[in-house]
């Protein structure tokens, strides 16, 4: 027999309601059904990656730009699930900095078991998509964590700290700045400055993603040189709709 949303929100001790402002979702929901991936191939010798970890990288998608182009059928563009603004893209592990520059990134340290039904709909409001967990906690999660329990806890601990400003006053403006934005995500988090901040932007101009560079306690820390992003004076546009 099949569970509504409600029911299987109870099951697990969720909440079908709206998120928290800090989320720039006006709802959520859990889809009908929550199939667990599948294990997912085995990288390849040469993509594995293992270092010594020198901070992260807590990655942000903007749902607008991403739905403008995503496949039909993607769940985070689904609006029976929800309506998203931020959403996390992953919180990666980044390798020690060498005088000040990125040292690059560890990946796929270690075998990944598929990530469980529980831990799906615990995260799923945070990260609408079950193939983008499976494939976050096998890229990267192993590299910092023991279980994806483990790494999605972790991972929803730093994005429920981050506050984000109101995206809907930049999408009515025709251009704004990368570094208009960063100092607004910056003054909604107290020690945070711009250069803890990279934007991310498509081939047009439009804003993609941010990324807030954190240290090993998960504090957000200036970036290491090379740390990809576009210029503070980069002027960009942000897609509307959420």
């Amino acid at each position: 027999m099949r569970r509504s949303k409600a029911a299987l929100a109870v099951g697990l001790g969720l909440a079908v309601a709206p998120l928290a402002a800090h989320a720039q979702a006006s709802s959520c929901a859990l889809p009908e059904r929550i199939n667990p991936p599948r294990a997912g191939t085995t990288p390849r010798p040469d993509e594995v990656r293992r270092m010594e970890v020198g901070g992260y990288t807590l990655a942000l998608s903007w749902t607008p730009q991403y739905c403008a182009r995503a496949p039909k059928g993607d769940t985070q563009c689904d609006p029976r699930n929800g309506r998203f603004g931020f959403v996390l893209h992953g919180l990666w592990p980044d390798g020690v900095a060498k005088d000040g520059r990125s040292g690059g990134w560890p990946q796929y340290c270690a075998p990944a078991a598929p990530v469980s039904r529980a831990t799906i709909a615990a995260t799923f409001c945070m990260m609408p998509s079950v193939r983008l967990m499976q494939h976050q906690w096998v890229k990267h999660g192993t590299c910092m964590a023991r279980s994806p329990e483990d790494y999605f806890a972790r991972a929803r601990a730093a994005y429920k700290a981050l506050r984000l400003p109101d995206m809907g006053y930049f999408a009515i403006q025709y251009r704004v700045t990368a570094g208009q934005i960063a100092g607004a995500i910056a003054r909604k988090n107290p020690g945070m400055t711009i250069d803890m901040i990279r934007v991310q932007t498509s081939d047009y101009g439009l804003l993609n993603e941010v990324w807030i560079c954190l240290d090993t306690g998960f504090r957000p820390t200036r970036c290491a040189l090379g740390k990809t992003g576009v210029s503070t004076n980069a002027r960009i546009r942000v897609r509307g709709g959420y």
